[in-house]
């Protein structure tokens, strides 16, 4: 799942389904979504972004690839940690996921 940024800052999201975790490496630095899965649920627990990197839109991009995922296996999304939840009130492309 590759995911590009701004100019000279290209990274890939890459996902640990057994760990049930999506990761950016950003120059020398690792940014997490974090998730759950419940009873078709994706409850996204937790997301970080190290302060060198933040800012650039690392966490979007981990969340569009966490969204994108539940969307493909009719999860229904749960946002359980602050930032999940408000970026889902300013996409509404996403809005469906959401239980409820």
């Amino acid at each position: 799942m590759a995911s590009v940024t701004p100019p000279g800052l290209a990274y890939e999201v890459a996902h640990d389904q057994a760990n049930h975790r999506f990761t950016a490496r950003v120059r020398g630095h690792v940014a997490v979504l974090d998730y759950q899965l419940k009873r078709r649920r994706m409850v996204i627990t937790h997301t970080e972004v190290p302060e060198p990197i933040a800012g650039r839109g690392v966490a979007g991009e981990l969340t569009r690839v966490a969204l994108r995922f539940a969307r493909e296996h009719k999860y229904k999304v749960v946002p359980a940690c602050a930032y999940a939840e408000a970026f889902l009130q300013r996409h509404e492309e996403f809005h469906d996921l959401l239980v409820g």
